[in-house]
């Protein structure tokens, strides 16, 4: 079923909880720490959802898009990460249950706010959704990899980060890893502080 849902601006302005150390991040913290071990719905491991905040907060990345939402630990990691830059992520899942488990755990954190949540079809509205986007996050079906690199990336700003989630556990297509870390128009890393990895890569 494809279905759009309009932005989610629920409780409260970004502009009210964008400072550090506010009461939102005792309550995302709080939340985190309570559901540390229940992630196991093609969530990320919390080690990488701390990955991708860092690197939203230090480059002040404020336009992000996500690729596969899941039940939402990423999508907390990185809503956590736009309050603190002002922006907004963009999450996009097909699976009707698990977004809408997404939704409720986005509130409870108290970060819906930051998050635009869309049930759809990736594989069609990656072609559609206009951008700029300063940071992408990919991480739903991976035989499909390639071509959301290919429909998003021109919708990446300079200097914008496009990263890539299970480039180490052997769920990644090589001939995308190649493709990739191999794109002239790209400088790539991949860090490995998890089982499953992330491909780090940064638009020239």
């Amino acid at each position: 079923m494809k279905k759009l849902l309009p932005l989610l601006m629920i409780g409260f302005s970004i502009a009210s909880v964008a400072q550090p150390g506010t009461a939102l991040d005792e309550k995302v913290e709080k939340f985190l720490k309570e559901h540390r071990d229940e992630w196991h719905d093609l969530n990320v491991p919390f080690v990488d959802g701390q990955t991708l905040y860092d690197l939203i907060v230090k480059n002040k990345y404020t336009a992000a898009l996500e690729i596969g939402t899941s039940t939402g630990h990423s999508t907390i990691w990185l809503a956590w990460a736009m309050s603190k830059t002002g922006g907004k992520v963009t999450t996009l899942e097909l699976d009707e249950k698990r977004h809408n488990r997404a939704i409720k755990n986005l509130t409870e954190a108290g970060l819906i706010g930051f998050v635009d949540a869309r049930l759809v079809d990736a594989h069609q509205l990656v072609k559609e959704v206009t951008g700029p986007f300063d940071f992408v996050f990919s991480d739903a079906d991976k035989n499909w990899y390639k071509q959301y690199f290919l429909d998003v990336t021109p919708k990446l700003k300079p200097a914008g980060c496009y990263t890539t989630h299970n480039v180490i556990d052997g769920n990644a297509p090589k001939d995308y890893l190649d493709f990739v870390q191999n794109n002239a128009g790209f400088q790539t890393t991949i860090d490995k502080k998890s089982r499953a990895g992330i491909m780090i890569s940064y638009k020239k």
